[in-house]
């Protein structure tokens, strides 16, 4: 065990747990700890975004489906700078219209309180689920540096988490998330040039070894309307259009990411941030899956078999063989991304839950105590996603199990949102129909046909809109001060 390395992993640690809870100071109410008071600058919102988008799960998972295939998956991200298109144009302008606390309050505005419930609970279940993820992601990688349990290791970040994102609120999750993304970025970069130190002939026997096995390997675009197409996850096809419907469903109607942009001190500012952090994920995916493909020709000229569990390889590679201090950084750099994902998690699903739920900004709660509330119900969540962390253990390879899991619900949930904002006709009633007859549709392909994640949301969503639409035929027309409109 290299002590130095675990001196540099622990300093980490311990400085943004202290860092984040600074942040305490400055929460007086609901406003400044669920939204920051809105004082964030939009590149900080823009790094958040995408601190909360890459995870431990892009970290360990990306460079491990490179190892094993291609630069196939690099085709979801060209569907990611199109979903943000249509959330600045379609969403976003409907987010800044009065203040906002959680996405669900449009779902209010424009169906009901019912609707606005099932949607929020969609969320929370969905987010929780996904998160369990994600936390089990972390203790691969602390049980690799310490050699611990893997249920003692999802503790340890749990735990050190919960104490800023309790203190700090949205502001600490903002700031620690700048901090943690520099870091893991930065972590990366180190590992990459490292990683190419190790192999003779560098960059061109990279190169050459890579290509001849296909690693380079990076746009599919075969079509053919059978289930075959349909079952492929990293097509040209998939990657565009499931890219798009996935991220438009994830940046625009899921808490975690609305959050962040409700955040912003406007409407303009939002949009900016959520833009411009397309570049940054472009460039952090190519990086994470050129550290696959580096690590492919490594193991191939070493003739030495690589860790059975793919989601290993890239962090054992760096606790191995990385130099004393060095390692350490970029495992910090590591635990800096899940960090910050988990952060956003807790505060994102205790405001949904404070605010949708409880209700703590209609009844005209006192400020300290819907503020108490929120952190009360931050600290609930922590020990929800620690149990579903340590259940996560046995659910597979954690990059596919997590983004299958956020995709199965979300097509009704971005269906519902545009049948919220591109129609007038359909209400409550219709509405529920649709959410309903989505997942249904969504559920039934998971697990009855082939067909592959990345078309879950497409289907959900597609679903999800017509039934609804369909519903609202059979609807008697009412006065319009009965639609649940305002």
């Amino acid at each position: 065990m290299r002590f130095f390395d675990l001196g540099v992993i622990l300093a980490y640690l311990a400085g943004i747990t202290w860092f984040g809870a600074r942040f305490r100071r400055n929460q007086k109410n609901l406003r400044d700890y669920l939204l920051g008071g809105r004082s964030a600058p939009w590149w900080a919102i823009s790094l958040s975004i995408v601190s909360a988008e890459t995870s431990t799960l892009t970290i360990v998972g990306t460079p491990a489906l490179s190892f094993a295939g291609d630069l196939g998956f690099l085709q979801i991200v060209f569907g990611y700078l199109l979903a943000r298109i249509v959330i600045s144009a379609v969403l976003l302008p409907h987010y800044f219209r009065g203040e906002m606390f959680t996405a669900y309050e449009l779902m209010r505005r424009r169906f009901g309180e019912r609707i606005r419930r099932l949607t929020a609970s969609i969320f929370l279940v969905t987010r929780a689920l996904a998160e369990g993820v994600r936390v089990f992601a972390i203790s691969l990688v602390v049980s690799i540096v310490l050699g611990t349990n893997e249920v003692w290791s999802i503790v340890l970040i749990v735990l050190l988490t919960l104490v800023y994102t309790f203190e700090g609120g949205m502001t600490a999750v903002i700031w620690t998330d700048v901090i943690q993304m520099t870091l893991y970025v930065t972590g990366a970069l180190v590992s990459f040039f490292v990683i190419l130190a190790h192999i003779p002939g560098g960059w061109a026997h990279v190169a050459e070894t890579a290509a001849a096995a296909g690693k380079f390997h990076l746009f599919d675009f075969r079509f053919s309307p059978d289930m075959n197409f349909l079952s492929r996850p990293y097509t040209f096809w998939a990657g565009v259009l499931g890219g798009c419907f996935l991220t438009t469903a994830s940046h625009g109607t899921d808490q975690l990411m609305v959050q962040r942009l409700l955040s912003a001190r406007d409407e303009r500012q939002g949009r900016v941030a959520l833009l411009s952090s397309w570049a940054v994920i472009f460039v952090q995916f190519t990086l994470f899956l050129l550290i696959g493909v580096l690590l492919f020709v490594h193991y191939r000229d070493m003739h030495s078999p690589p860790p059975a569990q793919t989601d290993r390889i890239y962090p054992e590679f760096l606790w191995h063989n990385l130099p004393p201090g060095v390692a350490g950084l970029t495992i910090a750099a590591i635990l800096a991304a899940a960090m910050a994902n988990l952060s956003a998690a807790l505060n994102s699903l205790a405001s949904t839950t404070v605010v949708d739920f409880f209700h703590a900004r209609s009844r005209g709660m006192a400020e300290r105590r819907s503020l108490l509330l929120a952190r009360v119900a931050t600290v609930a969540w922590g020990v929800v996603l620690l149990a579903i962390g340590i259940m996560a253990r046995a659910w597979g390879s954690v990059l596919v199990a997590g983004l299958t899991i956020a995709a199965i619900p979300s097509g009704a949930l971005l269906g519902v949102f545009l049948l919220g904002v591109l129609t007038r006709e359909p209400r409550e009633g219709a509405a529920t129909a649709g959410v309903l007859v989505g997942l249904a549709t969504v559920l039934y392909a998971r697990f009855r046909t082939p067909i592959a994640f990345t078309w879950y949301v497409l289907i959900g969503t597609t679903a999800t809109f017509c039934a609804a639409w369909i519903a609202s035929l059979f609807e008697r027309p009412l006065p319009r001060s009965t639609t649940g409109e305002e």
